[in-house]
């Protein structure tokens, strides 16, 4: 499974995370973790792992939201975890192709969402300025103004101020 497309597969398991609402971020990211050193390992069939690495790679911090969450991607169909219960040895991982390639195909629904010329869509509901948002934008620009005034004041008033000066040359030549 060496011809996978890097784009076309996360794009692919991107729109199986928004229809999945079992999945959480620490899922999203144990994947996307899993799928970098599946890609350091020149997409072979199947690859070995070490979970201190892929912990660190998707910043999970405790090792049973690691097994739950590896063990419920697996169970999901998104890839096939098998342990080894060696500390020598790593675990074993085998990663579906959720990509358009010669692959494994996605559902139909999955394939109507591309365009004909391959462009993104853009979507119709885009973010709309309110007059609350202005509001704050406003209040923001004031306290800014405000907060430059006084540093220019301060600035203003102590111009080039020596901190080391002494009031009295020191006699070199008394003891101390």
């Amino acid at each position: 499974m060496e011809d996978i497309n890097y784009i076309k597969h996360l794009n692919g398991v991107f729109i199986q995370f928004s229809k999945d609402n079992r999945l959480n971020p620490t899922h999203i990211s144990l994947y996307v973790a899993l799928f970098q050193l599946w890609n350091n390992n020149f997409f072979k069939e199947e690859f070995f792992i070490n979970r201190e690495e892929v912990m660190t790679y998707s910043k999970i911090g405790s090792k049973s939201t690691y097994h739950r969450c590896i063990k419920e991607l697996s169970h999901w169909h998104y890839l096939l975890y098998t342990p080894s219960h060696n500390p020598f040895k790593g675990s074993r991982i085998k990663m579906f192709d959720f990509g358009t390639s010669s692959g494994q195909v996605l559902d139909q629904s999955c394939a109507e969402i591309g365009t004909s010329n391959g462009q993104a869509l853009v979507p119709i509901n885009k973010h709309i300025q309110t007059m609350e948002n202005n509001k704050n934008l406003n209040k923001q620009e004031h306290l800014n103004f405000k907060n430059s005034d006084k540093r220019s004041k301060q600035l203003a008033s102590v111009p080039y101020q020596d901190n080391l000066k002494t009031s009295t040359d020191k006699d070199y030549n008394k003891p101390l």
